[in-house]
């Protein structure tokens, strides 16, 4: 069976020729004198979708793309330059290129070597290939039955299937190459229930590193269940109280407010420029004391993991909120440096056509000590958030609005009457030092997640245990 690096370098190199003698007249293009830091990022990335509506699959789209990015260094400016031909001389002139851009002098030598890793985190098998596209449509048929099975008032059923496998070779400044396989799957359910006239929709969905027989009949009966009940519940919904309140926050997605309102302002890049809430609190008491909040590319299978990052540096589980104090901050290369510290595995880029910045993995609360009954049974009036939709934020204040998607009442200790249009609103630092209660429930969000910053989106994953927050400012109806 051939390792990660065979696999491809049998797809990126040896169909061109490339040896490690053409990297490394590349690589001299790229560090040219004066140049501090550099890379060479191979990437190949194929895709798939699969669009169910209307009882029928009448939609599905194929994609190939790749191309080899060249970056090169002097301080914070960057030079990048890329190109989609794999001709020896299309990639000598974009390596010359971003040396160009960064202001660069003659070349430099040096030696090609293997950089040694860590067992993968996930297969490198394509996901494409394992089933037949029959199959595929197949599956999406059945998730569309099991979902009209469940109730008559369900009227439409939206599903989507997508997948891609891609492969990258990346070459640092030090000569060191490293390799990764990336497979990925995702299924995604909409459904829209109607009762009386009044219109409600529910949704669902999951993947991550692997291969299409995850979702298998059981795994479609969860999704069409969650997507049904939550449309269904929707039907009976009273419009959401406004005010300042307690609320409890439902483990796994709902973890996404953490991504957003509080991980983004522990990027490095924020951070050197003193643009984040978080800047210059090293060290200091950022959360309630029962809070840590972790970053980890590690975990098997998760859609956020990495076996390393798009710099070729092994990714690390990170943990930058500890026991309520700030300890850490997600690094890339450039940032780290700037910064006198060092990579933590965070630096990521969509493709090889753009530029690598510090970038979150799987991003999530450690669990706590509380049952999540017990933090329910705590709260006289409350609203208990089980699932989040949308949401903004600014990273430099930390302020964010995010709106709930399944919500209730609590009240005296027991969840009652469904709510919609639940807004919370509040700011990422302030929300942290209001956690008063953490559930022992930690969870991962299913593999729905997909990040954006500054205009590059990459997958990850996002999750928490259920939580209770104090104070918060609720935005509703009545």
């Amino acid at each position: 069976m051939q390792n990660v690096e065979e696999i491809v370098r049998s797809t990126l190199l040896d169909p061109y020729g490339i040896d490690d003698m053409d990297l490394e007249r590349m690589l001299g293009q790229v560090i040219s004198n004066g140049i501090e830091m550099g890379d060479i990022y191979f990437q190949t990335a194929e895709a798939e979708s699969w669009t169910l509506e209307d009882g029928q699959v009448k939609k599905s789209s194929y994609s190939n793309r790749q191309g080899v990015g060249f970056r090169s260094i002097i301080e914070e400016q960057t030079g990048l330059a890329y190109s989609e031909s794999f001709e020896k001389e299309s990639l000598m002139t974009a390596a010359k290129a971003a040396s160009s851009i960064a202001k660069s002098g003659k070349s430099e030598t040096v030696s090609i070597s293997k950089r040694s890793l860590n067992k993968p985190y996930y297969s490198s098998d394509n996901p494409i290939l394992s089933i037949d596209d029959q199959c595929k449509i197949d599956m999406l048929n059945r998730l569309d039955e099991k979902v009209r099975s469940i109730d008559s008032r369900v009227k439409e059923v939206i599903a989507s299937l997508a997948a891609g496998h891609g492969a990258v070779l990346i070459v640092n400044q030090d000569g060191k190459i490293a390799s990764d396989v990336r497979p990925m799957i995702r299924l995604s359910l909409s459904v829209i229930a109607e009762q009386n006239g009044r219109i409600e929709r529910g949704s669902s969905g999951g993947g991550g590193r692997m291969a299409y027989d995850f979702l298998d009949d059981d795994q479609l009966d969860q999704y069409a269940k969650e997507a049904v009940d939550q449309a269904l519940i929707n039907l009976e919904a009273d419009e959401a109280p406004a005010g300042e309140m307690t609320v409890v926050l439902g483990s796994g997605w709902p973890g996404v407010l953490i991504h957003e309102a509080i991980g983004h302002g522990l990027e490095g890049d924020f951070n050197r420029k003193k643009t984040s809430a978080f800047s210059g609190l090293m060290g200091e008491m950022v959360a309630s004391p029962i809070c840590t909040i972790v970053d980890d590319g590690t975990i098997k299978d998760a859609r956020g993991s990495l076996n390393i990052d798009d710099e070729g540096n092994p990714t690390e589980r990170t943990v930058l909120i500890e026991n309520g104090k700030l300890c850490n901050y997600m690094q890339d290369n450039l940032n780290a440096k700037l910064m006198n510290t060092k990579s933590t595995g965070n630096g990521r880029r969509e493709s090889y056509s753009a530029q690598t910045i510090p970038r979150m993995t799987n991003t999530f609360m450690l669990a706590g000590e509380h049952d999540q009954g017990e933090i329910i049974e705590s709260v006289d009036k409350g609203l208990y958030a089980k699932n989040f939709g949308g949401g903004q934020v600014d990273i430099t204040s930390g302020k964010f609005v995010f709106s709930a998607s399944e919500a209730y009442l609590i009240e005296n200790g027991k969840v009652t009457k469904p709510v919609k249009g639940a807004m919370l609103i509040g700011d990422g630092p302030s929300a942290l030092h209001q956690v008063s209660m953490v559930g022992n429930d930690l969870a991962l969000d299913p593999g729905i997640g997909s990040c954006g910053k500054d205009g590059q989106t990459v997958p990850v994953n996002v999750g928490q245990p259920t939580m209770r927050i104090e104070k918060l400012t609720v935005g509703g109806t009545t």
